[in-house]
């Protein structure tokens, strides 16, 4: 935590040995496995990671990097400087971006993986935009994975129900606390399973398979997967 109230750069509160740390890395670790059984990925296909974080206070941060096998097919991009990430597992190749449109070529990666970004770039628009962008520079296949806004909990704040309340209100509410970071648009915007739904929905020439991950029996991330229509 880097003051009061802010997160690290993973925007996580959690301590590293904390219960919560632990749930994250369990629940990471089959989010990989879906990600792997869901886009079918093969070891000569390359991969683009979008959200390659600079922090390394986690077991799982930057899990796809960690555990991929095939780590020269690896593109890791992020707003943070993690170019230890090319130190850490040789062959792999790091690519510090800007928010916005990303640089690369339509169609420059077989499949595009991101992980719990969605609900951080902000506006509505900029979420489907972001989306749009992932899409973009896909051939194949899309995966992402962002929290539930429906599951009780708020996963960063760990406040409960709060999050439900009309998304204005819950800005103002989580203002007047030590979360202040969180109550601005820019650094959480949580969705449901109809809002990705419906910007899934809205990308031509696209397949979507919208899963959820659960927790106590209660769905707490939404895995979107999104596969390209033969001749699009």
């Amino acid at each position: 935590m880097t003051a009061a109230g802010a997160p690290n750069a993973q925007y996580n509160l959690a301590a590293p040995d904390s219960l919560a740390a632990r749930v994250a890395a369990s629940a990471r670790r089959r989010m990989y496995q879906r990600f792997l059984e869901a886009t079918g990925i093969r070891p000569e296909e390359t991969l683009l990671d979008v959200g390659a974080t600079s922090d390394q206070t986690y077991e799982s941060s930057n899990y796809v990097e960690a555990w991929y096998p095939y780590k020269d097919r690896i593109t890791a991009a992020g707003l943070d400087d993690a170019a230890f990430l090319e130190r850490a597992y040789p062959g792999l190749t790091f690519r510090r971006i800007e928010a916005g449109p990303l640089p690369f070529e339509a169609g420059s990666f077989d499949v595009v993986h991101s992980s719990a970004v969605l609900e951080h770039v902000g506006s509505a628009d900029n979420q489907r935009a972001f989306l749009a962008e992932l899409a973009r520079v896909a051939r194949r296949a899309v995966f992402i994975t962002t929290p539930n806004r429906w599951f009780p909990i708020e996963l960063h704040t760990q406040f409960p129900l709060v999050h439900w309340l009309p998304k204005p209100l819950f800005r103002r509410l989580l203002a007047g606390t030590k979360h202040a970071f969180f109550a601005r648009e820019e650094n959480l915007n949580l969705v449901g399973a109809g809002e990705l739904r419906r910007m899934a929905l809205a990308l031509s020439g696209w397949a979507a398979e919208i899963e959820n991950q659960r927790l106590l029996g209660w769905p707490s991330n939404l895995l979107l997967t999104l596969r390209r229509r033969p001749g699009s």
